[in-house]
């Protein structure tokens, strides 16, 4: 005769692990990381997308102010924007990469001394000397290389008893005993303006290094120019990336520095946007302007990008 086994009893299923509680936070979890976002979008969507098209629109625009502008999707108002400001394009993009290689030889000497040269108190201060210029504004720094490039100033008189000018007339980048109002003066503008945005990504870079890979190299006889080019330099490669992108996008769309440092033979696309704008009125024309200068950089990102093989950008 056998007897049965009681049966066991039914375990009690914890608050937090029941059916219905999973339902109920399950698809709060999966919604949070996009409400966290929906700040971020709306402000893309309300400060960006939206001029963009309100953009686009207007660069297939014909009319004038007095009778209205409408939309005629006159698609030719972009070539012939890009033929009458093909050397605005040329020059902006020519100073823009000419600044950008200065800021990288100057940047990366400074960069790499304040990351393993420095101490840590004298790093702090020179990081906030790099950091400085942000605190006066854009149009008063540029005003002082006026003052600091002016004919009658010391590093006009410098570079002459030197005869440095006479190699940057030789290049075109100045004229005669002068450098305001030249290429030089525009591309000095834009390498110290810039030169912020070229220091820190590579300072963040360089920075995360391990000190005992320089210290492994050494330990493999390897000299400091050897490890510089087969350790330092390709780890640091995404702070030049991203050092050279944050240079170089900048400073092409920039008007300013070619406004007061140069003259109207040097004069950029961002020159010529902002004349179509405020004095002509012909807002069409400013507006493919714009999309052209923005297509090109895009496309010039695109290849840099591609060519440079790293997507870690610091």
């Amino acid at each position: 005769m056998t007897t049965a086994t009681p049966a066991a009893p039914p375990q009690a299923v914890p608050p937090d692990r029941s059916p219905s509680s999973g339902r109920e936070t399950k698809p709060r979890r999966k919604l949070t990381p996009y409400w966290l976002l929906l700040p971020g979008i709306a402000w893309l969507v309300v400060f960006f997308a939206v001029p963009m098209v309100y953009q686009a629109s207007t660069s297939l625009q014909t009319g004038s102010l007095e009778a209205g502008f409408k939309v005629t999707w006159h698609i030719s108002t972009y070539w012939d924007a890009l033929v009458e400001y093909k050397w605005h394009f040329v020059r902006s993009f020519s100073y823009a990469a000419i600044a950008t290689v200065l800021c990288l030889a100057v940047g990366y000497p400074l960069a790499y001394t304040i990351a393993f040269k420095a101490n840590r108190r004298w790093r702090n201060v020179i990081l906030i000397l790099v950091i400085a210029p942000f605190f006066t504004s854009f149009l008063i720094r540029t005003l002082a290389w006026k003052t600091i490039l002016s004919d009658g100033g010391p590093v006009v008189g410098a570079l002459n008893t030197l005869h440095v000018l006479d190699v940057t007339n030789a290049l075109g980048l100045t004229s005669g005993d002068r450098v305001l109002a030249t290429p030089l003066a525009v591309v000095c503008g834009l390498t110290y303006n810039f030169l912020p945005f070229m220091i820190l990504p590579l300072y963040t870079s360089l920075e995360r290094i391990d000190p005992r890979l320089h210290e492994a190299a050494g330990d493999l006889y390897a000299r400091p120019f050897t490890t510089f080019r087969k350790v330092t330099f390709p780890i640091s490669l995404p702070g030049v990336v991203a050092g050279t992108l944050l240079t170089f996008i900048p400073a092409s769309g920039d008007y300013i520095n070619a406004q007061l440092l140069g003259s109207p033979s040097e004069q950029m696309v961002g020159n010529g946007i902002q004349k179509q704008f405020l004095n002509v009125l012909d807002y069409p024309t400013a507006a493919a302007l714009s999309f052209i200068l923005m297509a090109l950089i895009l496309g010039m990102v695109t290849v840099y990008m591609r060519k440079a093989g790293t997507e870690e950008l610091v």
